[in-house]
């Protein structure tokens, strides 16, 4: 059967990855240029995540799926307990590379090396993190959860309206994700290729 919940959360893990990957790609052409980054588009790629997965994606995953799954298979709270420590481990981590690229933008080539480490570093975390949802924690969720649980989650996360996994951009976000797309080379958007 083919839960909604499940649908949302795989659908966002793919724009995030995506994101990431052109993070990456972004990072590479910074690591190579003779001349300054392009800073709009990696604050426009930090603020999304920020506001997205960091705020919307995990605190789902923390407050409805997590609980559910606690109680209808506590072997899994060692690894529920890892990855909501990691959830607040990334929102400490998306101010620090927020902070690295303020401070590369601001004070210029002497602290481009520690943006570049700092994205790396959270690249890779949120890869390991995703993969860990997507092969221990999803897999057990759809064994594990009853129908009762499915519908309530269902419901929460069809509220996710993430502009990445294709819905509409909320009117505030709107001018933000055109930046995005506009800007960010593929598989995100339609700007050079890296």
């Amino acid at each position: 059967m083919q839960y909604e919940a499940l649908r949302v959360i795989h659908d966002e893990h793919r724009a995030l990855a995506a994101l990431l990957h052109s993070l990456r790609a972004l990072a590479a052409r910074v690591a190579d240029a003779p001349r300054p980054a392009d800073f709009e588009i990696l604050r426009a790629i930090l603020l999304y995540v920020d506001e997205f997965p960091e705020r919307r994606h995990h605190r789902k995953e923390s407050e409805q799926l997590f609980p559910r799954l606690r109680a209808r298979a506590p072997q899994a709270g060692r690894v529920l307990d890892r990855l909501d420590t990691e959830h607040l481990l990334g929102e400490r981590m998306i101010r620090d590379l927020e902070r690295a690229l303020l401070a590369y933008e601001q004070l210029g080539r002497s602290r481009r090396q520690a943006f570049l480490d700092a994205a790396s570093r959270f690249a890779n975390f949120y890869a390991a993190h995703m993969q860990l949802e997507e092969t221990e924690v999803l897999p057990l969720a759809r064994r594990a959860l009853e129908p009762d649980d499915w519908r309530e989650l269902d419901a929460a996360f069809a509220e996710n309206r993430d502009p990445l996994t294709g819905h509409a951009p909320e009117d505030e976000y709107r001018e933000l994700f055109r930046r995005i797309v506009s800007l960010a080379p593929a598989p995100i958007g339609v700007g050079p290729a890296s």
